[in-house]
């Protein structure tokens, strides 16, 4: 929950499942404050990412200021559970980036969800994700994701927080995150807008992973998810249950 001496607060930890909320946290400072000014990262003074710890529910948001440093969402969690929520800021004085993290909790009968199998091709309103390329721990790994639709490669990506493509992988059970961007940049000359988006990411450890690619096309973002493995890796182990010892929630991160 705390970097740096910044500390991501909600205002609340439990959450109605299936019913929209009005989701408001800060982000507060050394001083115990709520931070007020941000570097702003990729578009955005600040992305809030939110996974069931199943790695299910996956949403990647992008709340408002509601002042003196109060951020607002509307926020609906789908079914009960445990869910790991992620903000990445980086707040004027901050030498660095930060990935900050805590529980909020859906109550109710949690029946969590076995780890889909890993595939290479990923379905989602239509377009079809196809991922090429291996996790290797704690080594740069390169993965190129190619977007089609009705079986033609997409060349007409849309710019999204000012890339064609942004990729996080979080680790199984304890949820270690890595937020990747692509090779490239809209605008920068040599970078196409399809039908590949190129990454480079490391994986800290070897073991299952899931990813989940947001990509922009005809005005909306979609999310294609992926299964994946690194390393010498076998059965992907079960999801941890409600009230299990979590990881240290943030993990790894990384801005390419």
């Amino acid at each position: 929950m705390s970097q740096d001496g910044y500390t991501l607060r909600p205002e609340t930890t439990t959450v109605e499942p299936g019913k929209l909320s009005d989701f408001r946290f800060t982000v507060d400072g050394p001083d115990g404050r709520p931070v007020t000014r941000y570097t702003p990262l990729h578009g955005k003074k600040l992305h809030l990412i939110v996974a069931r710890r199943d790695l299910s529910g996956f949403q990647h948001l992008h709340p408002s200021e509601a002042g003196g440093g109060v951020w607002t969402v509307p926020l609906t969690l789908p079914d009960p559970g445990a869910y790991r929520f992620f903000t990445d800021v980086q707040p004027e004085g901050a030498k660095k980036q930060l990935t900050l993290g805590t529980d909020v909790t859906a109550p109710g009968d949690f029946r969590p969800r076995k780890l889909p199998k890993v595939e290479q091709v990923a379905k989602v309103d239509g377009y079809e994700v196809t991922l090429t390329g291996s996790l290797t721990p704690g080594a740069t790994s390169k993965l190129v994701l190619s977007v089609s639709k009705g079986g033609k490669p997409l060349t007409d990506l849309e710019p999204y927080l000012e890339a064609y493509g942004h990729l996080v992988a979080l680790r199984d059970r304890d949820l270690a995150y890595l937020h990747v961007h692509p090779d490239g940049e809209p605008g920068d000359g040599k970078t196409r807008p399809g039908p590949s988006i190129t990454f480079y990411a490391e994986v800290p450890s070897s073991g299952a992973y899931r990813l989940y690619l947001d990509f922009q096309h005809e005005g909306k973002v979609r999310t294609a998810e992926f299964t994946a493995t690194a390393g010498d890796q076998g059965t992907p182990t079960p999801p941890a249950e409600p009230g299990s010892e979590p990881g240290d929630g943030h993990g790894d991160h990384e801005h390419n």
